[in-house]
């Protein structure tokens, strides 16, 4: 719901959401190859299913990256009605 006082320019920081997951994904394949080496299994598994969150992460980061801008609406528009408490539109 639009109440009027929030920035008619925020934007959601994807970039560096994306910049900060690609270097979760540098650790955690580092860390999955240091541990698989040095013969530790639990602490690779750890890193393994690491590595498939920010796998996925990253992906959801460039679906949303890809999607472009939303519309924002301008100042000229109004804000909306606020809830009066969960009543319909015509107060019934």
């Amino acid at each position: 719901m639009r109440t009027g006082n929030e920035p008619t320019t925020a934007r959601s920081p994807l970039r560096l959401r994306l910049c900060l997951s690609l270097w979760g994904l540098a650790w955690a394949v580092f860390g999955l190859v240091a541990f698989t080496l040095t013969d530790r299994p639990g602490w690779a598994a750890a890193c393994g299913l690491l590595l498939l969150l920010v796998l996925v992460d990253i992906a959801v980061i460039v679906h949303h990256i890809h999607q472009g801008p939303h519309y924002q609406p301008g100042r000229n528009i109004p804000p909306y009605e606020p809830d009066h408490g969960g009543r319909g539109r015509y107060g019934h």
